[in-house]
């Protein structure tokens, strides 16, 4: 793991595959964490599947529609913070080929993919059950996503 700070909240997602928790790095990547935070809180993940699935790449979440093209009404601009990031287990924010375009979409590095260094925003890290994440595949579902 590249960056930790015990004091950063934990994020524990529920999925049809089993439960993995990550770290969201507050301190570090504010605007993408708060975001996010926020609509974990919401509820806004719960029962939405993972839409992508790129073997050695990333598994990716978050759109209410299932297809890649949904997202939350809300867009944040690009967070690129030295020192986070794409290592295994990382989260990062997905977005369109606009950088400023974030919304609810994320996704987690399944290998190392520093080439996406510097273009997307990495705001957290898988801290248990990154096998877990390595069995989820599109289609799975976050049944329960929770802060705390």
């Amino acid at each position: 793991m590249a960056y930790h700070n015990a004091s950063n909240p934990v994020v524990t997602f529920v999925t049809t595959k089993g439960t993995f928790k990550a770290e969201i790095f507050q301190d570090k990547a504010p605007i993408s964490a708060a975001n996010f935070l926020k609509l974990v809180r919401s509820g806004f993940y719960n029962n939405i599947t993972f839409h992508r699935y790129v073997k050695d790449f990333v598994i990716q979440g978050g759109d209410p529609k299932g297809d890649g093209t949904g997202g939350s009404n809300e867009t944040i601009p690009l967070e690129v913070v030295e020192g986070l990031t794409h290592v295994k287990g990382s989260l990062g924010m997905a977005r369109t080929m606009d950088p400023n375009s974030a919304t609810s979409q994320f996704y987690v590095s399944l290998a190392d993919i520093h080439n996406l260094d510097g273009d997307y925003a990495v705001f957290g890290q898988v801290l248990d059950g990154m096998n877990i994440v390595l069995q989820l595949r599109q289609g799975d579902r976050m049944t329960n996503v929770t802060v705390g």
